[in-house]
């Protein structure tokens, strides 16, 4: 494939030093192409590109920028085979599942925001002699910082309300999968976006991201990362007094209860576990049975779960894929052979797997561990990959407790078909997403995002409008 460019003021551009990382292909362990190792004066160079668009974009008419995002989400679903075969290369995800998820909801994501932005109100408030009104404006120049797991799938869910809004973006997607991102800023330039509305800067983050973050010109930062990086971010923009939205870690609970539709739960369980090699951030990664129907359970998951095919993303048979890179595929087998140390045993997985051609491939089979506490690290810190542990309990109490003791709050999934029970977690569970009797089960009106060390702030629907826009009132005094 060709080398990845900067896009900055409508142009496809080499970085300003000339210097280039390496892409890896997950699945082989080898390179493939370079991207941009750009740095501060690629940065500078996309900032006054962005500085120059903004005034013309954000005067344009909302119905004008809507017809531009639609015009772009048509691009995409005209183009899904050619982003699909991109994402699997650079992420190591089945292309199955590329096709099926990450490019139509990339799509779907400019959709949403080119009609929503048409129906994002304000309010008013009368009183006896004047009336007050809120005018939302758009903010500026913002950065968005994306990442590796579901790589156009959340750069969009980005830049799309961005946009929409008025703004003017500049975008770092990960260096491990930049890809799709830009395929996505030649459809850009295709569709006809006026230049320096949307730039997009590839590089490592601290020459990137780090940059963009400090920059007194940006004024809002959105980002989906590490809780290491996330606070790293809000430590630099806070006393600069910029908007953010950190959207980070999680180590999220999938609660079973034995009244639950029990096939149903162990197909979605099975799916809330692995799906994109566990790379997905609201996985559940620990996975909590009452105790009467544990010993059923762990049989049957482990049965399903070793049935799954591990293998190259290009087959279509294929249910798990490689993980993303070599550091990444290092760190998950650390973390397997900690929770032997804390005592685990490894029900089935644990290991890496070689699959014929693809030996050198980045490929870990899908892992189940029990006999765990809830304090080891094996359950209070972020794998991100085919590792879920199981655990019993006894009472709804012992349940809640056991959810809530981490020091995440992403995402949490409940098996139960008692409506008392249901209502009383979704109050208890500290999280910002719980989902009853299903999972990934995604509204796109309704706000994202986690409490406690999983994030500050909601994106989605109008709540990414309202992040992207700052609101002004108005008071004017009239008389009778």
């Amino acid at each position: 494939m060709e080398d990845i460019r900067n896009y900055i003021d409508g142009e496809f551009v080499e970085p300003l030093q000339g210097n280039y990382i390496d892409l890896i292909d997950p699945s082989k362990g080898s390179p493939y192409s370079k991207v941009p190792a750009s740095d501060y004066q690629d940065v500078e160079l996309a900032l006054t590109s962005a500085e120059k668009a903004f005034q013309n974009w954000s005067s344009e008419t909302i119905e004008n920028r809507s017809i531009l995002l639609h015009r772009i989400a048509d691009l995409i679903e005209e183009n899904l085979e050619e982003l699909a075969d991109a994402e699997s290369l650079d992420n190591g995800k089945p292309k199955w599942l590329a096709k099926k998820v990450d490019i139509p909801r990339a799509a779907a994501n400019f959709r949403f925001f080119a009609q929503a932005i048409t129906q994002f109100s304000t309010q008013a408030h009368e009183n006896h002699n004047s009336i007050n009104f809120t005018l939302r404006q758009p903010l500026g120049i913002v950065a968005t910082i994306s990442p590796w797991n579901l790589p156009l799938y959340l750069f969009t869910w980005k830049i799309a309300p961005a946009i929409a809004a008025g703004n003017v973006v500049i975008a770092k997607p990960s260096e491990v999968t930049p890809q799709t991102a830009y395929l996505l800023s030649k459809l850009c330039k295709k569709a006809g976006l006026p230049n320096g509305v949307l730039n997009i800067v590839h590089g490592l983050g601290p020459d990137v991201g780090g940059v963009l973050t400090a920059h007194p010109k940006v004024k809002a930062i959105s980002f989906t990362g590490s809780t290491k990086v996330g606070k790293m971010i809000a430590e630099v923009a806070a006393p600069a007094f910029k908007k953010i939205s950190l959207e980070m870690g999680g180590k999220n609970p999938n609660i079973i209860f034995a009244d639950c539709d029990y096939e149903k739960m162990l197909k979605t369980t099975l799916r809330s576990s692995f799906s994109n090699q566990g790379q997905i951030c609201l996985c559940g990664s620990r996975i909590l049975v009452e105790r009467s129907l544990y010993t059923k359970f762990r049989t049957d998951f482990v049965e399903k779960t070793q049935a799954l095919k591990v293998g190259p993303p290009s087959q279509e048979r294929v249910d798990l894929g490689a993980v993303v890179s070599k550091e990444h595929y290092e760190k998950i087998l650390n973390c397997i052979a900690i929770a032997k140390e804390e005592g685990g045993k490894i029900l089935t997985g644990g290991n890496s797997v070689h699959p014929p051609g693809h030996e050198n491939g980045y490929y870990i089979a899908p892992t189940i561990i029990e006999g765990l506490n809830q304090q080891c690290r094996t359950n209070q810190e972020e794998i991100f990959g085919p590792v879920v542990t199981i655990m019993p309990f006894d009472t709804e109490e012992e349940a809640l407790a056991l959810a809530n003791a981490t020091t995440y709050g992403l995402s949490a999934t409940l098996w139960t078909t008692n409506i008392n029970r249901a209502n009383k977690f979704a109050r208890g569970i500290q999280a910002g997403i719980i989902w009853v009797n299903t999972w990934l089960n995604r509204d796109l009106r309704t706000p994202f995002g986690g409490v406690k060390h999983s994030g500050v702030g909601r994106e989605g629907g109008l709540e990414a409008l309202r992040f992207f826009t700052e609101p002004k009132n108005v008071c004017i005094q009239y008389e009778f």
